[in-house]
């Protein structure tokens, strides 16, 4: 069979599962819909978890981008894993132990605050929507080739989809259907990955075959990718890309803004324990651990494969894979010099460049351009929208959420019957889906970049006030409000303006990029809240009885006491 037909066979199926999970787990009540009624396995929970976290810049993005960017992208591997550590020893038992809904829940009680809540609501949402675009982007770049449909119709496509299960299902639909995306996303990562790893470097493990010798020649596979590089006027592939502070603030940025992300945050009030918490964090670890350490791997074959195929290779003998992405806009040739060759250069190069290039084509083009099986291409398509379409659910649940429980249940309309409240969560799941789509279609930047904002927004919004709500008793809701204000602020404004009104890097602060001011946001978060604190009225006793007993597990210190 075509890759076409291929794939229609692939995704139809792996949609066909996810609405038929939809339908049997719908939600009934607003604890279903909001943390599946509390009653997800660690296990499940921790699958879930891993399919809600490798989003489409995982599965699409990361890899496309280390094949770009070398070494340097190295700080998405570090950022994302390290994170995750992160949340899962600072926040994710405590928040579970104090036993809301969602993140602005927390905010409001712990602050004993509506205006710290409402705050926390909006940055939710902004939060959400950043990190949804990207998501979206990538539904829309996955249907653009293997259903050859233009990008846009794809997003529509991603939206009807997601739509359904995501309204109909709430959490309880969004975390089974999850696990079976998590199966598929993992299975269509590794399955070509395994591939091209006995192809070219005669080794079944990716991970060891990214250090293996190339079967062909016997040279190491990294010295062969830092030859072409150089040769085609590119940098050395090993070598470190960008500033060091820009990294370091990009890694920072990734590692504490993954603690602050609503939408992951969640996922540990839907299972039975704080236990189970600590257990479907080990769990998710692993599962995310598999992807992770596969995906330099891929990058370094993809981009091996992508340079050796399309060198000097002249345009009218281009590969079908070449031919087919041309089409939808994400490939372009430009023969500036008349010669009918594909001249692909780096910024050194004497010889202008010819070819522009979509990075988040890599892993959904790697199979074609290594020439696998078709059945091997469409399982990639499956993948890819399975890690988009699991992400997007998770935050558009969260958006729903924030509007209809934390705002309209908390705050404005605090008699509204559970059935109205239910009613509301999915009007606004369904408004929200919308918005996400208009994102995906006039996205900020590629997948990897535009999710590394939401990082940086949720880094400098939430991460300080979460960790200061559970370790410090003297934080307070003035302190707390500030810092969520002015933080959130100065990151959104700062990628706003050298985004989007004035996008010269040599203007950038301290040589910081947007990717990475998160991490300074996050500073002026922690230095505004601590001194307003202090300076205000501290908590009441209630609330410092209360983070006492989050942190301190009950019985702790009896058996002392006894002894002595």
């Amino acid at each position: 069979m075509s890759v076409t037909a291929w794939t229609f066979v692939i995704v139809g199926l792996s949609f066909a599962l996810y609405i038929g999970i939809a339908i049997r787990s719908r939600a009934r009540s607003t604890g279903e819909f909001y943390v599946a009624g509390k009653g997800v396995s660690p296990l499940a929970n921790g699958l879930a978890t891993a399919a809600d976290w490798m989003s489409a810049a995982s599965f699409i993005g990361m890899a496309g981008s280390i094949s770009f960017l070398g070494y340097g992208a190295s700080v998405y591997l570090m950022g994302w894993t390290g994170g995750y550590v992160l949340l899962a020893l600072l926040l994710a038992p405590y928040l579970r132990k104090f036993g809301k809904f969602t993140v602005p829940d927390f905010v409001g009680d712990r602050y004993a605050s509506q205006v710290a809540r409402i705050v926390a609501v909006v940055c939710a949402i902004f939060v959400s929507f950043t990190y949804v675009a990207g998501q979206m982007r990538g539904v829309g770049i996955v249907f653009s080739r293997f259903l050859e449909v233009d990008v846009t119709l794809g997003v529509i496509i991603g939206m009807g989809v997601v739509f359904f299960y995501a309204v109909l299902g709430g959490m309880k639909g969004i975390t089974y259907t999850q696990v079976a995306q998590y199966c598929v996303l993992i299975f269509a990562y590794m399955v070509p990955a395994i591939f091209l790893s006995i192809m070219m470097v005669d080794n079944p493990i990716p991970q060891i075959g990214l250090g293996g010798k190339l079967a062909e020649s016997g040279t190491f596979l990294l010295d062969k990718l830092d030859g072409l590089h150089e040769e085609l006027g590119f940098s050395s592939y090993t070598a470190a890309g960008g500033s060091m502070i820009d990294m370091l603030c990009i890694t920072a940025a990734l590692m504490v803004g993954t603690a602050g992300l609503p939408h992951v945050i969640v996922r540990f009030y839907t299972v039975p324990k704080v236990r189970d918490a600590r257990l479907s964090a080990g769990y998710a670890l692993f599962f995310i651990a598999i992807l992770y350490t596969t995906a330099p791997a891929i990058a370094a074959f993809a981009r091996t494969n992508l340079i050796e195929t399309v060198k000097d290779q002249p345009y009218e003998d281009a590969p079908a894979w070449f031919t087919n992405w041309e089409k939808t806009g994400l490939i372009k040739f430009e023969d500036k010099n008349g010669d009918g060759k594909i001249q692909y250069t780096g910024p050194a190069s004497k010889i202008e460049n010819e070819l522009t290039l979509d990075r988040d084509i890599i892993v959904l083009a790697n199979p074609e351009i290594a020439r696998l099986p078709n059945w091997v291409v469409g399982l990639v398509a499956a993948g890819g929208l399975a890690a988009a379409l699991s992400t997007a659910a998770g935050l558009l649940l969260v958006v729903s959420t924030a509007v209809s429980h934390d705002l309209l249940k908390r705050a404005l309309r605090p008699g509204i019957s559970e059935k109205g409240e239910l009613l509301a969560a999915r009007c606004t799941a369904a408004v929200a889906v919308v918005v996400a789509g208009l994102l995906g279609i006039w996205p900020p930047d590629y997948v990897a970049a535009t999710v590394s904002f939401a990082f940086g927004l949720a880094a400098s919004s939430f991460f300080p006030i979460l960790i200061m709500g559970i370790f410090s008793k003297r934080m307070n809701a003035p302190g707390a409000v500030a810092g969520m204000v002015v933080g959130i602020t100065f990151t959104a404004s700062y990628i706003i303006y050298f985004k989007f009104v004035n996008p010269d890097p040599s203007l950038w602060w301290f040589g910081i990029s947007p990717r990475g001011i998160g991490t300074i946001g996050m500073l002026l978060n922690f230095a505004v809240a601590i001194p307003i604190s202090r300076l205000t009225a501290p908590p009441s006793q209630e609330i410092q009885d209360m983070i006492e007993d989050i942190r301190i597990p009950k019985g702790a210190g009896e058996a002392h006491e006894i002894s002595a």
